[in-house]
């Protein structure tokens, strides 16, 4: 069904690419474009539309698009580092914790909100040890714009509270979801919601956001047709498809991505198997000649035979598949329609081989190059930085103003809209710099930056920003190891406890040696909870004359109360109760409500104690996950 001379236009255009080498030199210089157009954008925004949210291009001027939060300086906070600018991205991390409040009464985009703001604050508080930033003490698992991200996180809450667990799609930060808020949403704003909550809970240890995504998850996956696929939009109260189109386009694409990447980032084989399942179906009825169509989701017949420009994630998240061939093939004709119009309609009839009514705009979108960064890292061909370098040139030369770059309004003839999204300087912007940059630490190598990782965690015993970075559907990179190291303190000390706990209840059983009353008072001066004397075993029995009932150390027995200062959620990890740890073999039934939940992040200030014992080093599974390539069967 491909249009035969876009193909053919395409052959040619990779022959005559593939013959270039690009040396060194040339791609330093194009990075030096890169930046340079960064820059433009960026300096175009602060001078004539902060604080407002996006800039508009054509008039020079701001508006508030997705809820009033600064958002292209939030969005665009992690570029900066990534660019190498350490000064700036330290006075903007600061002036953004001195001048943005998420107490306001403004309705906002759950989606958008998470992956940009969410996601953006997350990203810069795990990059900001690298930035250069004053740390505090047990960083990655608290600091200033983890309580930020926390905060926005927080108000998104409310829409999940539902009988399905799916979220709606607005949210009033201030008074929550309206009585007449619509129940249908997209099922991308059901789906797209692991990477940053699961991030959320494992840095503080309140697992009230990781559970809201899974339980999202698995409402929806429940609602898949006979024939495995999911539709465009559902209604969240009565489970009801509302548009029963099936792709991988708008509205489903970032659903599938963080099934693939939330699987990788926290080494898990459900979200990975739902993945597998869907794809199953997705290859069979979508799939034409290497292009993906739109089907009805339960007869699996052809609805609608467009490619829409977001679909051109999928050869990126496929190569993180190790399905390099079908990747490369279908990035092919997608790549095709870029040389057609110098940018990506936002549907493309495929019969036809042009352009869709009313859907001829190309917002400055990142899908593309996202891709051509994902395979050039998995088979080193140059031919991608070719056409990395034709992007580059296209929206120079096409969108270029002198306040920043426009949206395309129409790609048959280059008219530009007045409007510059934040994701041009998240997305499109950082993927065709790391194109050209594959020694970037964020690609596990050590150009940017004093050194390839960092320390981190309490004692600084977690190695942080080593390789293993995973990208929100907003290009905000996560660093998978911080997650281990804050839940792994966690994990020790809920481990430590159960052993202090079974010796406490062993003894308890076995009764009071001869002549001891197991009721006996402390020695004087010394309190029922204080812990063991310096130098002795924290798991022996009591000394002569001590009670045996006593308290384990401070920190190690959940029973006891917080210490001052301290969250009393504090080292739980996700689906932790608040109480009480149950022994490893009893099942945990109870968790706190939503309502009662609180995060570990520390206030400014606070200190914590030290671990009982080290955090290792991240353990990041050659199953899911070898140079950015998952691996399913037993190779």
């Amino acid at each position: 069904m491909r249009a035969p001379v876009c193909v053919a236009l395409f052959v040619w255009l990779l022959s005559d690419a593939a013959a270039r080498q690009f040396t060194e030199e040339e791609m330093a210089a194009v990075r030096q474009r890169i930046k340079a157009m960064f820059y433009h954008a960026y300096n175009s925004y602060l001078d004539n539309a902060f604080p407002y949210d996006e800039l508009r291009p054509l008039t020079c001027d701001g508006q508030d698009t997705w809820g009033s939060f600064s958002l292209t300086l939030i969005d665009a906070l992690d570029t900066l580092l990534v660019l190498g600018n350490h000064t700036e991205f330290q006075r903007v991390a600061s002036l953004l914790q001195d001048t943005v409040d998420f107490d306001i009464d403004a309705n906002a985009s759950v989606f958008e909100t998470n992956i940009r703001v969410v996601g953006g604050l997350l990203s810069a508080h795990l990059l900001a040890g690298r930035g250069g930033m004053e740390l505090e003490p047990g960083w990655p698992c608290s600091g200033p714009l983890l309580r930020m991200a926390e905060d926005a996180a927080r108000k998104l809450l409310p829409a999940f509270q539902t009988p399905s667990g799916m979220p709606y799609g607005t949210v009033n930060l201030l008074t929550g979801v309206s009585p007449t808020e619509t129940p249908v949403t997209c099922t991308a704003g059901v789906g797209t919601f692991i990477l940053e909550f699961a991030t959320l809970s494992r840095l503080t240890g309140d697992a009230t956001f990781e559970k809201a995504a899974r339980q999202a998850l698995r409402a929806l996956w429940k609602t898949r047709s006979d024939i495995g696929l999911v539709g465009n939009h559902i209604n969240i109260l009565s489970l009801k498809w509302v548009a029963q189109d099936a792709g991988i386009g708008a509205g489903v694409d970032s659903y599938f991505e963080y099934l693939v990447k939330g699987a990788i980032m926290l080494q898990d084989e459900e979200l990975l198997n739902m993945f597998l399942e869907y794809d199953r179906a997705i290859q069979n009825y979508t799939r034409f000649d290497d292009w993906y169509l739109w089907v009805q989701m339960h007869r699996g017949t052809v609805s609608m035979p467009v490619f829409q420009s977001l679909e051109a994630f999928w050869p990126g998240l496929q190569s993180l598949l190790g399905n390099l061939d079908s990747a490369v093939r279908t990035f092919q004709n997608y790549y095709s329609v870029w040389r057609q119009f110098g940018g990506l309609p936002e549907f493309y009839s495929i019969p036809q081989g042009y352009t869709v009514d009313k859907r001829e705009g190309y917002p400055l979108r990142p899908e593309l190059i996202e891709s051509a960064m994902y395979l050039f890292r998995a088979t080193g061909d140059h031919t991608y930085l070719q056409l990395g370098l034709d992007a580059l040139e296209s929206i120079e030369k096409i969108t270029r103003t002198p306040c920043g770059y426009a949206s395309v309004k129409d790609v048959r003839d280059h008219a530009l809209d007045n409007r510059m999204e934040s994701f041009f300087l998240a997305e499109t912007i950082k993927y065709l710099y790391l194109l050209f940059d594959p020694a970037h630490f964020l690609h596990g190598g050590g150009a940017e930056g004093d050194g390839s990782w960092e320390a981190g965690g309490e004692d600084g015993q977690c190695v942080l920003g080593a390789g293993g970075f995973i990208f929100n559907t907003e290009a905000h990179p996560l660093d998978a190891a911080a997650l281990h190291c804050c839940s792994q303190h966690a994990a020790e000390r809920r481990a430590l406890a159960d052993i202090l706990l079974h010796h406490t209840q062993e003894t308890q059983t076995q009764g009071p040696p001869p002549g001891q009353s197991q009721t006996q008072d402390p020695p004087p001066g010394q309190s029922q909870t204080q812990g063991p004397p310096p130098g002795q075993s924290q798991t022996q029995g009591p000394p002569p004359g001590q009670s045996q009932t006593q308290d384990p150390p401070p920190g190690l027995s959940q029973p006891q109360g917080p210490s001052p200062g301290q969250s009393q959620t504090q080292d739980l990890p996700p689906g932790q109760s608040q109480t009480q740890d149950p022994p490893p073999s009893q099942s945990q039934t109870q968790g706190p409500p939503p309502s009662q939940s609180e995060s570990i992040a520390l206030k400014p200030g606070e200190k914590k104690t030290a671990p009982a014992l080290s955090c290792p080093v991240q353990p990041f599974s050659a199953r899911f996950a070898v140079l950015g390539q998952v691996f399913t069967d037993n190779t």
